[in-house]
């Protein structure tokens, strides 16, 4: 059978598996954003993850029109599964990009999903939505599968078509044409999962762990600091030892790690477990951004700087470094914290969006040329484009005396440090 693939939703995920796709099939690129159709039509990815000559070579058909995808039989859902502002999950964009398929399958058509959800989800939330839109029956009219994302933002190396790609169907014949559909593309190869839930709890448990290793390392950091002893320097020792996993302290935000945890502790808490460990981890992980900023002020206040009024200057506020992606970016909490002590936050960052920073956390970005000399500056995400700049970047936004650096992620040259300038790091 020839299949014709229908992509919902062109982020970070859903626009690279679109073009590796399109190099061998019929693809539509569906966006319910029209900004985000247009630009994508003039070769424009804002998102950087696709080059213009990459989007130029493959032909898509990118629409906001969902009759378009009437033509399809092979869908692929790959849109966002964050969690509300009680860290429960948000199925709503999930629900919204079902009945879309709803309204336009036909008979004999497969859905894969690749959004993150809990062991369950696919069969119990999404397949439901579909029939009921459709009036079909799955399994018989149309079947379903899951393909977990593995997408890194910002990561030029483990592209689409080279991560080894879990793939998963409600029987045997769904997942023998999955994986021929995916394998057709993806050049690091195939592995089949044994069932839908095994390939959604694979998922959910990648970024479990690594939520899980990175708030180790953020405790161990406050510990050692306390100790008044250098995380890194620990680190790099430790780190000398063959099967010592190599994690650092940070802030752990974004659509991934900081969210996928909480797909899994909500499915636990429904069949009456209690999650401990999981859920301890993000509770560290989520408050490294007011533990940066308190110890900058404390840092601040020994060097006799007087805190209300003072100006500090927070560089980067995307989720990590190198992308221009700010959601759920815990970069945030620090102004947040910063303000609250009275203290003038000016942030700056040359890949996020202006508006999109305004709009999302009410927080304006300035260009470098309007900023005020600061008391202290966060270094808090450590774009290529500040990093290649050196302390010469952070002495430039620093009062001529010098003042209080925050370097969060170690980036700054420590054997180097400028007159006048204090540095602190996880």
């Amino acid at each position: 059978m020839k299949y014709k693939i229908g992509v919902i939703g062109l982020g970070y995920v859903g626009l690279p598996l679109a073009v590796a796709f399109a190099e061998k099939f019929s693809v539509v690129g569906f966006d319910v954003n029209p900004k985000r159709v247009e630009s994508l039509k003039r070769g424009i990815d804002t998102t950087g993850e696709i080059s213009t000559e990459e989007l130029r070579k493959v032909n898509i058909e990118y629409t906001f029109d969902e009759a378009i995808l009437e033509s399809c039989n092979f869908f692929i859902v790959t849109v966002p599964t964050p969690v509300d502002r009680t860290n429960r999950p948000d199925f709503s964009f999930l629900i919204r990009a079902s009945e879309t398929v709803g309204r336009r399958i036909k008979n004999g058509a497969i859905v894969v999903y690749e959004s993150t959800v809990y062991p369950g989800a696919t069969e119990e939330i999404c397949v439901p939505v579909i029939e009921r839109t459709s009036g079909l029956k799955c399994g018989v009219d149309f079947f379903v599968g899951y393909s977990p994302e593995r997408i890194n933002p910002g990561d030029k190396e483990h592209t689409f078509k080279r991560i080894k790609k879990v793939v998963s169907g409600q029987n045997e014949e769904v997942l023998s044409i999955i994986a021929d559909v995916y394998g057709s593309v993806v050049e690091a190869g195939i592995y089949r999962a044994s069932s839908i839930k095994v390939a959604e709890a694979a998922k959910v448990i990648e970024n479990t762990q690594r939520d899980l290793n990175i708030a180790l390392m953020n405790e161990l950091a406050i510990m050692f600091g306390k100790l008044g002893i250098d995380t890194n320097e620990v680190l790099e020792a430790a780190g000398t030892k063959w099967n010592f996993l190599p994690f650092k302290p940070g802030l752990v935000g974004g659509h991934c790690i900081g969210v996928d945890p909480y797909y899994l502790t909500y499915k636990a808490e429904s069949i009456g477990y209690h999650p401990e460990v999981i859920l301890a981890g993000r509770r560290i992980n989520d408050k490294m951004g007011q533990f940066v900023a308190t110890s900058l002020v404390k840092q601040m206040i020994l060097k006799g700087i007087t805190i209300q009024g003072s100006v500090v200057t927070v560089a980067g506020i995307t989720f990590k470094e190198n992308v221009s992606d700010i959601r759920n970016s815990k970069v945030i909490n620090i102004v947040r914290e910063l303000e609250d002590f009275g203290i003038h936050v000016q942030a700056i960052d040359p890949l996020a969006n202006p508006d999109d920073v305004e709009n999302a956390y009410g927080l304006k970005l300035f260009h470098e040329d309007e900023l005020t000399t600061a008391d202290g500056v966060v270094f808090a995400v450590p774009h290529r484009a500040y990093v290649d700049r050196g302390w010469g970047f952070i002495t430039s936004l620093l009062r001529d005396n010098g003042g209080v650096v925050a370097d969060v992620k170690g980036a700054l040259d420590r054997y180097c440090i400028p007159r006048g300038i204090h540095l602190w790091r996880l």
